[in-house]
């Protein structure tokens, strides 16, 4: 098994307001794109960063090459126990995902 970071051409997250996060897989080939929607599982990724499964928003863009996951993030953004304002952190956990 390798980390979706190594198989990944990117790996980001960011906001997406101040309710939501988005976290983009960027794949760059379709073999590795089509692998990645194959290996990574919603269940997967939400034991992985603690949230509810049904939370997950999930968007396979085939013609990008790009797997985009969107979840409500777990603290509104810049209130006092925000501890990533950016939400730039939650593409290092997915990163070490094993697929």
């Amino acid at each position: 098994m390798a980390r979706l970071r190594d198989k990944a051409e990117k790996v980001r997250s960011k906001n997406a307001g101040p309710f939501w996060l988005t976290i983009d897989i960027f794949c760059g080939e379709k073999t590795v794109f089509q692998d990645v929607c194959e290996k990574l599982s919603n269940i997967d990724i939400a034991n992985v960063l603690d949230v509810d499964e049904a939370d997950l928003k999930r968007f396979e863009i085939s013609s990008l090459n790009v797997v985009k996951i969107s979840l409500p993030r777990p603290q509104i953004q810049g209130s006092i126990r925000d501890r990533d304002m950016h939400g730039a952190s939650w593409a290092a956990i997915i990163g070490e995902m094993e697929i």
